[in-house]
């Protein structure tokens, strides 16, 4: 049976899912004034650098969520999709004189089939078995990157040009450039909403429910996995290769494990299985690193503590729990 059973065929499967913010209408609105926000920031005194990380982040926590929130499958290693296609996109971009798009679409080509190819190996294992294998893989990507020629070691890939986009648009100035990278966000965000609200993105939610149920129902619960992880790896890799270019840098750090740990911390912050919860948990984190910079290490130390309150307060993340309140009111 494919994607496109009908939804009652799903339905039987599909027990409670948790609450979301957005669900048709309202999901719209509360997007389309997110939008409107963004595009005003800038001008009333949001630093634009900050903004783009906030955003490369957020697109990589929707990415990542999409694949624990709605499959229910915990990856240790979604570092490697989004710091390997950095090194793609800033390899090309400085080397080969490509335009971001072509930077962009090469580095998400590049995900997308290391997605399939982690997929393809991880899936068949379910649990910790699945995030242990994932870790295993992501550590195998850092140490080709440590040792490969072209990534440039331990200095990374620096002083990555800001080329035109499409050879019309210049983007050196930090405005142009934030522009586009919202112009990539909402691209992304959509695809992600369109396929969690899609026959599609249904079926992934009976799977991470009630997975023996759903292949009762016929569904091919491997495939359906497999696209949802080539899917989640491809978004990961466009967040990794828009960071590269914005901050033209590719380095260790984006494909190391704590980056998919930070990552995970995004999503439980902010609310797995909603959907502008890793966007609200990417705000919170990126905000936190750069305003609380001051203390050094003990910036770790603050991390902590606040997700213990959130683990402990918010059981479903800070939107995950707004939600549930107003919908119980």
């Amino acid at each position: 049976m494919n994607a496109s059973a009908s939804t009652t065929s799903a339905s039987p499967a599909t027990v409670t899912a948790p609450p979301a913010v957005s669900s048709g209408n309202t999901g719209l609105l509360l997007f389309g004034a997110f939008v409107v926000a963004m595009m005003v920031a800038p001008h009333v005194g949001a630093y634009p650098l900050f903004l783009m990380k906030v955003l490369c982040f957020a697109l990589f926590a929707c990415a990542f969520n999409l694949l624990i929130g709605y499959v229910g499958l915990l990856s240790f290693g979604h570092a490697m999709f989004f710091g390997f296609s950095a090194y793609v996109a800033a390899y090309s971009t400085k080397v080969w004189g490509w335009t971001p798009e072509l930077a962009l679409l090469a580095g998400a080509a590049t995900s997308a089939v290391m997605g399939l190819l982690v997929g393809a190996i991880a899936i068949r294992r379910q649990g910790i078995y699945f995030a242990m294998v994932t870790l295993a893989l992501s550590q195998m990507v850092f140490f080709f990157c440590l040792q490969a020629p072209f990534t440039g070691g331990e200095d990374g890939i620096q002083s990555v040009p800001r080329r035109a986009l499409f050879g019309l648009i210049d983007t050196k100035g930090d405005m142009a450039m934030y522009y586009m990278v919202l112009a990539i966000f909402v691209i992304c965000f959509a695809i992600i909403f369109r396929t969690i609200n899609s026959p599609f993105g249904q079926v992934l939610k009976a799977i991470r429910e009630n997975e023996p149920r759903a292949i009762s129902l016929g569904y091919q619960v491997d495939r359906y996995k497999l696209l949802a992880f080539v899917l989640s790896a491809t978004l990961a890799g466009v967040a990794g290769s828009t960071k590269a270019l914005v901050f033209q840098l590719a380095s260790l750090t984006d494909v190391t494990w704590q980056m998919s740990g930070e990552v995970v911390l995004m999503t439980l912050v902010g609310g797995m299985g909603t959907v502008f919860g890793p966007v609200v948990g990417a705000g919170i984190i990126i905000a936190m690193q750069n305003y609380l910079a001051g203390l050094g290490e003990w910036v770790l130390v603050v991390q902590g503590l606040i997700f213990v309150v959130v683990v402990m307060l918010f059981r479903r993340g800070i939107v995950g729990e707004i939600a549930a309140r107003l919908k119980r009111g």
